[in-house]
């Protein structure tokens, strides 16, 4: 069941792995989710699929359309699409939290740190978007299985923002998929964690494991 006092989530790229797990998450948390999509139907489809497991406090509509409903706009699309789906959405998105998952994955390297010239993903975000727009990086090193499967992630997530109470609110919403968020600090750091995801990936192959993820010790 929703609950009236969280702010309406919209997750552009919501029909991806990542991006549904966190649906998931959020819907089971209490928050109404929009799952965002190029396709209208694909999102529906997704919603449809959501809606038989339970979940009642999903709706699906086009990327802009789910992004100009929404209190904080969530992008978890790939790469390759990442520039197009923020201009659909520079308008809709104005003077609204808008947190990027996205890192730059050019396969088929993808165990080896590869960073765009403009620092991260993150970055390009806060020069492509309208100036009004508050722009957060976190959920970089999240693994979708134990979203899928009902549970949260195992591991920290890292929140950057040059915006403190956007960090802030965006920590909550770690706090409800992960085992905590943690605050990084501006978003020129968010280019540790994109990196950090490439070694992940190392990670897992090299010791055949799914969801390797990171946890900040020395915290109480």
């Amino acid at each position: 069941m929703s609950n009236a006092n969280l702010p309406i989530l919209s997750i552009v790229g919501g029909t991806g792995d990542l991006g549904s797990g966190l649906a998931r998450s959020w819907s089971r948390a209490g928050y109404s989710v929009i799952l965002g999509s190029r396709s209208i139907e694909r999102a529906q489809e997704a919603v449809s699929l959501l809606k038989s497991e339970g979940f009642a406090n999903v709706s699906g509509d086009t990327n802009a359309a789910a992004a100009a409903k929404s209190d904080i706009v969530v992008v978890a699309v790939p790469f390759s699409n990442y520039e197009a789906s923020l201009a659909e959405i520079k308008d809709p998105a104005k003077s609204k939290i808008v947190v990027t998952a996205v890192v730059p994955f050019v396969p088929p390297k993808v165990s080896v740190v590869h960073l765009p010239s403009a620092g991260s993903a993150a970055l390009i975000a806060q020069s492509l978007l309208d100036p009004s727009s508050r722009v957060v990086g976190a959920f970089h090193n999240v693994g979708s299985q134990k979203l899928h499967a009902g549970g949260k992630a195992d591991c920290d997530v890292l929140v950057f923002s040059d915006d403190a109470d956007a960090r802030n609110q965006v920590i909550t919403l770690a706090d409800a998929v992960s085992n905590r968020g943690v605050d990084g600090g501006v978003l020129a750091n968010s280019t540790a964690a994109e990196a950090l995801t490439f070694v992940l990936i190392a990670i897992n192959r090299k010791y055949k494991v799914k969801g390797a993820g990171i946890s900040i010790s020395g915290l109480t």
